[in-house]
């Protein structure tokens, strides 16, 4: 079953990771920001290992974006973002894991401060939820 971990946060200015960049982990202590990191860097080691990880990316500033949309029966291009809410995508990460709880259980890891960890399961051909 293949899950997406999308990544929201409003980093300002834009940068990755999130985490440096939010007013949320301004008051971690620099002791707790590195193991954090240290955890997170070892659960991505481990899900990689298990074959769980199939990929991820960091974002670039959504202002850096382009949308298409459909108008005057053709693709019109305008600036991003897509939305003016607080919070953009910032990154993801695709998984393959066996069951729908293990997807939840991978997705928590991913919570921060100051960040909003959103998973989704992917459609694939044929219009099932994988």
């Amino acid at each position: 079953m293949k899950y997406v971990i999308l990544i929201h946060s409003s980093p300002q200015p834009w940068g990755h990771p999130t985490g440096n960049f939010i007013p949320e982990t301004k008051g971690v202590p620099q002791e707790q920001l590195d193991r954090m990191n240290a955890d997170f860097e070892r659960m991505l080691g481990e899900l990689h290992e298990r074959g769980e990880l199939l990929g991820g990316e960091a974002l670039a500033d959504p202002a850096s974006s382009t949308l298409y949309r459909w108008g005057d029966g053709k693709p019109v291009a305008t600036d991003g973002p897509y939305s003016e809410a607080k919070e953009q995508l910032a990154g993801f990460f695709l998984i393959d894991v066996e069951s729908r709880a293990r997807a939840e259980e991978i997705a928590a890891q991913f919570a921060g401060p100051g960040e909003t960890i959103e998973l989704r399961p992917g459609m694939w051909p044929g219009g099932e939820e994988a």
